[in-house]
């Protein structure tokens, strides 16, 4: 544990130190009589493929964020759809939720009877601060997410029918958000996510996406989990806009705890233990807006490695609009 610590610890250290660079870049190009600068309201962003912005939305106005994506690994493709839906309450708090289905598809096994309802997610983000052209300090933000366990996770006739966790979990996350121009005058968006999430305990019955099998009665306790995240967009005309995620993510481990009822037997007890998992990825994306208003993403996500985690690859396309 220590270890991995240490390497999430240089993770952020490596973040920081390029964010510095950056801003160091900015300056520079801002005290070089150089090209003119690129005006904030001439570039037109949809948002990169990961990172979520640290801006709210104004009083009354909302915006809607469709992906369509599939997660494709080894002998499954994990098809999904999840929706940000967002609406300014006030200037400063941004409130919403994010509706998930999807479809397995496997190779080895039967696939899921159907499309079916993910753990859907609510969210609310209050906004402390706001970049400003000649300031230093970033947009800071608090969210707020709670996942509401709504897909389906256990009495699992097919492993595929899968979809949720069962549990509640609260996520907290500080995200940062700023603008760089570099010395060409066009502009870097750069965005920080780091989140903290907290499981609750889930009750299982029957197969169930924690590996029980059928006749199983327990309980599940998902681990805690730990998320670091920046993204890069480079304004490359008004509406093409070039965009990166680096990423990297922890998870502690995970117990299931109960007894299998077998017929005229008596009952066995059962302790499953997962152990932690880390990974770390890319996704590149492009974007493109017709209006300040509407635009479309279109990207992958890619985990490279890392440990007990399974390496994947998600081409994913996401629509932008804010009224």
């Amino acid at each position: 544990m220590r270890g991995r610590a240490g390497k999430l610890r240089r993770t952020a250290c490596r973040l920081a130190a390029l964010l510095a660079l950056l801003l160091g870049a900015g300056t520079a190009a801002a005290q070089d009589a150089g090209p003119p600068r690129q005006s904030l309201d001439d570039a037109w962003w949809t948002g990169p493929m990961l990172a979520n912005s640290a801006e709210t939305l104004p009083p009354g106005h909302i915006l809607v964020e469709p992906y369509v994506y599939d997660v494709a690994s080894k002998g499954t493709d994990a098809f999904g759809s999840r929706a940000y839906v967002l609406y300014g309450l006030t200037d400063r708090l941004t409130v919403g939720l994010i509706p998930i289905i999807g479809y397995n598809r496997v190779s080895n096994g039967p696939n899921s009877s159907g499309i079916g309802l993910g753990d859907q997610i609510l969210q609310a983000q209050y906004r402390l601060t706001r970049f400003h052209e000649g300031s230093w300090l970033p947009t800071l933000s608090l969210q707020l997410q709670e996942t509401v366990p709504t897909g389906r996770y256990d009495h699992l006739a097919r492993a595929s029918d899968g979809m949720g966790g069962g549990a509640w979990a609260t996520i907290l996350g500080l995200n940062a958000q700023s603008y760089f121009w570099l010395p060409n005058g066009r502009l870097l968006r750069v965005r920080v996510n780091l989140t903290r999430t907290f499981s609750g305990d889930a009750d299982v019955t029957g197969a169930s996406v924690y590996g029980t099998a059928p006749g199983f009665r327990g309980t599940a306790r998902p681990g805690d989990a730990f998320y670091i995240g920046t993204s890069f967009e480079y304004s490359l005309t008004r509406r093409w806009v070039l965009a990166l995620d680096l990423f990297r993510s922890h998870g502690a481990a995970s117990r299931v705890d109960g007894s299998t009822d077998p017929v005229n037997a008596l009952p066995m007890p059962v302790h499953l233990q997962a152990g932690s998992s880390d990974a770390y990825g890319y996704a590149p994306a492009v974007e493109y807006s017709w209006t300040p208003n509407i635009g479309v993403l279109l990207g992958a996500r890619v985990i490279v490695g890392g440990h007990n985690t399974t390496r994947s690859l998600t081409p994913a396309i996401a629509i932008n609009y804010v009224h």
